[in-house]
């Protein structure tokens, strides 16, 4: 994601005069809430855990899910291209290819 698509997120905000209702605790809630909705789409699906005839409903609620997060970032003051960076460091640490390659174990149970 480029910066000016997370500045227009912002500005966005900005523009209602929304970021005093921002505040951490309500950003977490609706972070989760909106990734709810997403999951939502795959309730009761069964063995159907393709993206067929969803796109348009998982486009718009991963969209929620994004915009909350850089919401949060900024209200919190963090780089989103740090913090992802750094948990990929901390996961290739916890799952390096030669043992995870392939594997859905968690890195406890890798072997």
């Amino acid at each position: 994601m480029t910066q000016e698509t997370m500045n227009e997120v912002l500005k966005f905000r900005d523009d209602r005069n929304w970021k005093q209702f921002h505040n951490p605790k309500d950003l977490a809630i609706s972070i989760s809430l909106e990734a709810a909705e997403l999951l939502e789409v795959f309730q009761w699906s069964a063995e159907d855990v393709t993206c067929d005839n969803k796109m348009d409903k998982i486009k718009e609620e991963l969209a929620d899910v994004v915009n909350y997060c850089i919401l949060m970032a900024d209200v919190c003051g963090l780089d989103l291209d740090e913090i992802v960076r750094e948990k990929i460091k901390r996961n290739s640490e916890k799952y390096p290819v030669e043992k995870a390659y392939g594997s859905k174990e968690k890195y406890t149970e890798l072997k």
